[in-house]
């Protein structure tokens, strides 16, 4: 890494995205709830100020060199089993894509919705739970990390609001936000690797908007968003244990202090301090 995380610079990496975000978004002129009525509300609602945002993430991270911790763990969760959770997730978004009337899209339309899963996926993704997540973990425990990260996720949410989606509903997303992005969290943990909860969280805003527009009936899969969440958040523990990576890097210093040099992956070395249950 070219720059040391530290925990300010997560907050300034969201507060910046989120700036950068609503900024374009209100250049385009288009109400939140016009995103994914029409492809050419799509493309200038959602789709141009998430390439904007895209861009500078991309850039940001290459600037800080956190491309390998945002993007991997070091050390995925030894408890396999909460994956259960994102499948169920991803199981749901493909009842939404199935229940939707795909002739109500035309070409435009339907690339504009790719363009918005990809978008939203890397996006969000790569900022909260890659770079905020990084800089979080410089100083915070796994469990803290998680929250804070979490509940940042879901609290950028509240400029939909400002771009004109109602205040109740907001609030609403705001807190189903939170839980599902643990979902999110889950897959990263448990995969080693955020790529795949880019892929999940895209097809799920996708399948989201898709069925919104033109459901083929009751889009009951949506309504199981809230259960999905409060799975996430009831299991969310499994993965946080044992993960810790302020302590794995102070037992770092630790060693290298001593001229022990870095533990070797696999040599059973014990974490001082560490009971093997993890901390929240």
């Amino acid at each position: 890494m070219r720059i040391q995380p530290r925990l300010w610079m997560g907050f300034l990496i969201w507060a910046g995205y989120v700036v950068v975000v609503f900024v374009v978004s209100a250049l385009m002129g288009v109400p939140y709830t016009r995103i994914g009525a029409s492809a050419g509300e799509t493309w200038r609602g959602a789709v141009v100020d998430l390439a904007v945002a895209a861009l500078l993430l991309a850039v940001t991270t290459s600037l800080l060199g956190w491309w390998r911790p945002a993007l991997f763990e070091r050390k995925p969760s030894r408890h396999v089993w909460p994956v259960f959770v994102p499948i169920l997730m991803a199981v749901v978004a493909l009842v939404n894509i199935l229940t939707t009337d795909w002739s109500k899209f035309d070409a435009s339309f339907l690339l504009a919705l790719v363009a918005l899963g990809v978008l939203v996926g890397f996006n969000e993704e790569l900022m909260t739970r890659g770079l905020v997540l990084t800089a979080f973990r410089s100083r915070l425990r796994e469990g803290w990390a998680w929250f804070l990260s979490s509940v940042l996720f879901g609290v950028m949410h509240l400029v939909n609001a400002a771009l004109g989606a109602p205040l109740g509903g907001t609030v609403a997303q705001v807190g189903l936000a939170f839980a599902s992005g643990t979902a999110f969290y889950i897959v990263r943990r448990v995969t080693g690797s955020l790529i795949w909860a880019m892929l999940l969280h895209g097809l799920w805003d996708v399948s989201v908007f898709a069925v919104g527009h033109a459901p083929l009936g009751v889009p009951f899969a949506t309504f199981l968003t809230p259960v999905i969440g409060i799975l996430a958040l009831a299991v969310v523990y499994w993965v946080i244990t044992g993960a810790d990576e302020k302590q794995d890097r102070e037992l770092a210093a630790r060693r290298a202090q001593d001229g022990r040099g870095p533990e070797v992956p696999g040599s059973g070395a014990a974490v001082p301090g560490s009971t093997g249950s993890g901390s929240v």
